[in-house]
């Protein structure tokens, strides 16, 4: 995953307006727009900036972009915990699956729900076995 596009799905995560995210990170809505679509690179002052304003560490901010190191709680989909910490599935979610999962994007979007995870957990395992 890209820079751009983990701002994206974190922000969306939050049901964030690029102008909400402006009011609260003292960002423009302009920069925001154009981080969000690629077209400028945030200053690392920018990304403690955003990742304050969007309640997560840089850490985490980072976790799960091409560059970035290993996945944390909190840099996981919100989905992807539930099902995770689900008692009947979660037993079978390893930290392998979670890291796997993690990555994968569909039409350039990630699934959102528990359920929606659940599924695509569930195909990717029987298509493996």
């Amino acid at each position: 995953m890209k820079l751009h596009e983990r701002l994206k799905e974190l922000r969306t995560e939050r049901q964030l307006t690029l102008k909400e995210l402006s009011e609260r990170s003292e960002l423009s809505v302009s920069y925001l727009s154009d981080i969000e679509r690629g077209r400028t690179v945030p200053t690392l002052a920018s990304l403690e900036t955003l990742a304050n304003a969007l309640a997560v560490t840089v850490i985490d901010f980072l976790s799960g972009v091409d560059f970035a190191g290993e996945v944390t709680d909190a840099s996981l989909p919100v989905g992807l915990v539930a099902l995770r910490d689900d008692p009947t599935y979660g037993t079978q979610i390893t930290p392998e699956w979670i890291e796997t999962l993690s990555k994968i994007q569909m039409r350039g979007k990630r699934p959102e729900t528990k359920d929606d995870w659940l599924m695509l957990f569930l195909q990717l395992k029987r298509i493996l076995e």
